[in-house]
Order: C-alpha cells, then sequence, then structure tokens
C-alpha cells in the first residue's frame, strides 16, 4: 500500500522519514569521459529519505527492514533524478519572458533595466521571490545561481524565500556603475559594502551561498571589476557569476570601453576574476585563446541556448567543451536564462542545447544533457559533494518526470527502446507537464501538499 510521505519537516519513524518509490536515474560523471559506466539505471528503485538527505538507495525488493515500513511515496515507472541546477537565471526578469528587443542591448534598455528598477521597493520583490522559486520548482529546478538587482534589500527577500523552502540557492546583489539608469547604478565602495552585508548575513547560513556578480564589462569599469576581484579572493567560497562574450555588439563595446586588453576575457582576467568559482554566461563568440585561458582558470562557461536563440545572439558550439576536443577548455554548463531564456524548464532548454548542437554539425547526447543539467551544474557551482546525484548523504533534491505526461510523449515513449530514447523525447516534447513533483530537502514542494 502506497502512503504519504511527510511534507514538512522530518519525524524519526521507522529509522527514515520517508520512502520514494520509482526508476532511479543519476550520473556518477561525464558519460561523454567514461560512456554507460557514468549513466545509473535503476528500474523498481527506491530511496530512503532521513532527515532532509539520501539515507539508502537501491532496489525496492532489498528495502532495508528497518526503513520498509516508513511512508512512501511510489511514482511506479516515472523517473527519479536529481533536482535540476539551474546555474544562471535572473530573478527580476521572472515575468519578462518573451520580451522581445533589436539584440541583447536594446533588450536591456526597453524590458530588463525598466522592470529591475521595480525592486528598489522591498515589498515588491518579496512578493517576486515567492511567485519565481515556485516557478523553478513547478520545472523541476531545485537549486539554482540566481542574479538578483542593484538593491540589497531584493536579494535579502530573495534569500530569506529560499532558505524557508530549503532550496540550495547562491546569489547576490548586481553590480552596476555605469552605462545603466541612474536608479541601477552604484559605485565601487556602496556596491562592495552591500555585498559584504548580504555575504555576512547569508553565506553558508543552511544551503545558501553569496555570489559576487558584477553584470557585465559594460556596466562595471575597471576599479568595480577589480573590487570584484579582490572580494571573490578574500572569500572563499564565494562564487561569482558574470556575462561573456553573448553578442558581438556587445564584444564591440567591451572593446572600446577596454582598450588596453587583449580580448574581453582578458578583462575579466585583469580584474581578478577567473578562477574555479567563476561563472561565465554565454561564452557564444569565444576565441581558442580566450577558451584556453578560461580552462586554464578552473571557470566555467554556462550556455544558454534558448536565451542566444531569442535574442539573435549566435549559435554556441559545444565541440570545443567536449573532453576528446584536444584542447584546454571550460567546464560546461547549461541554463535557462530567464528572462532573455524562453523557458523555465531545463529539459526544454537540453532540447534547445541539442537542436544548437545539430546546426553546429554536433550530437549533444541525451544523457550527457541530463548530467549536466544534474551533477554537471553542481559541479560548476562548487556543490557537487552536497546535490546533484542520488547517494546516501547527498541533500535529497528530486525531480520526478512522467515519460507519459501528454498523449503525445505516451506514445513516443511507447516506442522508445533505450533510456537515451526517453530522455530525448523529454526534451524536446517536454515542458512543466512532465513534472509529476520536486523535493528539496526531503520535502516536497511541488505540487503544493495539500
Amino acid at each position: 500500500m502506497t502512503t504519504s510521505c511527510p511534507s514538512s519537516g522530518p519525524s524519526s519513524r521507522d529509522g527514515a522519514d520517508c520512502v520514494v518509490l520509482g526508476r532511479l536515474i543519476d550520473f556518477t560523471g561525464d558519460p561523454a569521459e567514461s560512456g554507460g559506466a557514468a549513466v545509473r539505471d535503476l528500474p523498481g528503485g527506491a530511496l530512503a529519505l532521513k532527515d532532509g538527505r539520501v539515507a539508502w538507495r537501491g532496489a525496492a525488493a532489498e528495502l532495508p527492514a528497518d526503513v520498509g515500513t516508513a511512508p512512501q511515496r511510489d511514482y511506479g515507472s516515472c523517473l527519479v533524478l536529481p533536482g535540476f541546477v539551474d546555474p544562471h537565471v535572473h530573478f527580476p526578469q521572472y515575468r519578462i519572458v518573451a520580451a522581445g528587443g533589436r539584440g541583447l542591448l536594446d533588450w536591456l534598455d526597453r524590458f530588463a533595466f525598466p522592470e529591475e528598477a521595480r525592486y528598489a521597493d522591498g515589498a515588491h520583490a518579496a512578493a517576486a521571490a515567492e511567485v519565481f522559486l515556485d516557478l523553478l520548482l513547478a520545472h523541476g529546478t531545485t537549486a539554482a545561481l540566481v542574479f538578483s538587482t542593484v538593491h540589497e534589500e531584493a536579494a535579502d527577500r530573495l534569500f530569506a524565500a529560499a532558505e524557508r523552502r530549503g532550496m540550495a540557492l547562491a546569489a547576490g546583489k548586481t553590480l552596476m556603475d555605469r552605462n545603466a539608469p541612474a536608479a541601477l547604478r552604484d559605485d565601487t565602495e556602496t556596491g562592495l559594502r552591500a555585498s559584504e552585508r548580504l555575504h555576512a548575513r547569508w553565506h553558508r547560513r543552511g544551503r545558501l551561498r553569496y555570489a559576487v556578480s558584477p553584470r557585465f564589462a559594460v556596466t562595471s569599469g575597471a576599479a568595480q571589476l577589480a573590487a570584484a576581484g579582490e572580494f571573490l579572493k578574500s572569500h572563499p567560497g564565494a562564487l561569482m557569476q558574470t556575462h561573456l562574450s553573448e553578442t558581438r555588439e556587445e564584444i564591440d563595446e567591451v572593446a572600446r570601453l577596454f582598450p588596453d586588453c587583449i580580448d574581453y576575457t582578458d578583462v575579466y582576467d585583469r580584474a581578478g576574476l577567473l578562477g574555479p568559482r567563476s561563472l561565465f554566461a554565454h561564452g557564444v563568440h569565444l576565441s581558442a585563446r580566450e577558451r584556453e585561458r578560461l580552462g586554464e582558470a578552473g571557470a566555467a562557461v554556462v550556455h544558454c541556448p534558448t536565451s542566444n536563440g531569442f535574442l539573435g545572439s549566435g549559435l554556441f558550439d559545444i565541440g570545443p567543451y567536449a573532453p576528446a576536443a584536444g584542447q584546454a577548455a571550460p567546464r560546461l554548463a547549461v541554463a535557462t536564462d530567464i528572462g532573455g531564456g524562453t523557458s523555465y524548464s531545463l529539459p526544454a532548454t537540453l532540447g534547445s542545447a541539442y537542436r544548437t548542437a545539430q546546426l553546429r554539425g554536433r550530437r549533444l547526447a541525451p544523457e550527457r544533457a541530463f548530467y549536466l543539467a544534474t551533477l554537471g551544474n553542481a559541479e560548476a557551482l562548487d556543490m557537487e559533494d552536497e546535490i546533484g546525484r542520488l547517494e546516501p548523504g547527498y541533500y535529497a533534491d528530486l525531480t520526478v518526470l512522467d515519460p507519459c505526461a501528454t498523449p503525445l510523449l505516451a506514445a513516443r515513449e511507447a516506442l522508445s527502446e533505450t533510456l537515451a530514447d526517453t530522455l530525448l523525447a523529454l526534451m524536446i516534447l517536454g515542458d512543466d507537464r512532465i513534472v509529476r513533483a520536486s523535493w528539496a530537502a526531503g520535502r516536497q514542494l511541488h505540487p503544493k501538499p495539500g
């Protein structure tokens, strides 16, 4: 008999709080490096959850006696994966999805900046944070690296909302001191003081982390970028997020603003912003030199395919990021980039990445795509020891996907012969309807219980 698992807070019953049953899918590494050995597929699997973490995994038929009578949630043949991790998404842009512009810079001026100005109102930011996080969860995303706005209180409200849900979230106050509306500009001193306060309040509080967040070199001068680099250096464990090489127009503007730098990546390099905890969104037009330098630094490039397509930024080439590419390359991550991106769904984003790769004469295998959305993105966020796998000791962040969620998917699934077939169909045909449930730290947060 299937019973309901606890929805809030742990109980100590029967050695486990809850048992989740289903087809367990996760990864031990990049399938592009180790092939099928990195893919774990266990139909009829079980996870015993205790105090927000996975306490046991294995075949349901082999459940230990001390957890076998705990409340169960049986998802049948649905796929139970680690919760999706989104390494680049904009909280204040949650409602400007599908707002068009004549390229990136025009889109910022017409839509992004006016929307972000509204977050000076703390009440508005608090309400928006609730909607934003619920949208992530409805699409199976349980952890994220998030841009806020220039306003300290907006970041506060976002962190507080994530803490209430028990979600893993890294975020930071945006730094901008030029080429933006006056209401959205700070300066080097005030921006870094606010970042220090936010870091002191939230970094490593529960599952939260701070990310120093210069928007990009167009809106931060050399002094502010250098101060951000000093912040990153002096705060072990903090992340750094920014944008890089998204459009040709942007690259030309950066070259004009920083005439002494070799290229766009060199701007950030001179500021001390390249490192193993640094994530650079887009990288559509990087040169071989830039990729090599980013790879040497251990940085990650975050592919945002739906955004690049919608804004006409260009077609990202995953070829140089393959393990066998024969050259130093950054780590690769994949993100939605809401609101330039057009879907909150990471599976749909993977489908867009697949199509982009096809147009570049490359192939993104479905297994590698879902590795990127889970463990790969967790690695980019330096969280791979906590999330991204269905493994004892890891947080019980789960996404449950129904491969037969719609009549079309059910018909397509009838043809699937391999896990890759099933995953590809979810990438190409899936949306929020494929998400049966999202769990964070052992609690079902979507759909909301009751």
